[in-house]
């Protein structure tokens, strides 16, 4: 393959994703974004195939653009549409329950700010080339905790949206 052949195909892959992303975003209904997603995460799938990192392509395309959006259809399907009243309500109990919410997450982010990074890419560079299971254990423990928050996150929110409302 030309280099031209190649730098055409890059761009209709990242065209290709800005449109089902935008389409993702833009669009009023959920399932719709869903399916929006699962596209956007597969032509980035194809993406990391390209760019010689199978691994992260692997697991970009079963957890984002598979578990993900099955997560998400679940979601839908057992959740039942609200009337405009409802949905004022239930907006307003939502921001009096977590108004300290965005406090939380500016304070989060100055702190993970403190975090030298430079070190952490010179400290990495460094390194001899290694297995993933290596490197992901002894070097990238930010890495790793990121990922922990982001599923307990997810986790946390599935069930805070599954519970049942209790009656007085």
């Amino acid at each position: 393959m030309t280099p031209n052949q190649q730098f055409t195909i890059n761009v209709l892959l990242l065209a290709a994703m800005v449109v089902a992303a935008l389409w993702t975003v833009i669009t009023s209904r959920l399932l719709r974004a869903v399916v929006g997603l699962a596209l956007t995460s597969a032509v980035l799938t194809v993406l990391m195939f390209m760019l010689n990192a199978p691994l992260a392509g692997v697991f970009e395309l079963s957890v984002c653009a598979g578990l993900i959006p099955a997560i998400f259809l679940s979601t839908i399907s057992v959740t039942k549409k609200l009337a405009p009243e409802a949905m004022v309500i239930q907006t307003q109990q939502q921001i009096r329950k977590f108004w300290g919410l965005p406090i939380i997450l500016v304070l989060a982010g100055l702190a993970l700010s403190q975090v030298h990074i430079p070190e952490l890419a010179v400290r990495l560079a460094n390194v001899p080339e290694q297995d993933v299971r290596t490197v992901l254990w002894n070097l990238r423990h930010l890495d790793l905790l990121g990922q922990i928050i982001i599923l307990l996150a997810g986790a946390f929110g599935v069930v805070e949206l599954l519970k049942e409302t209790k009656n007085g």
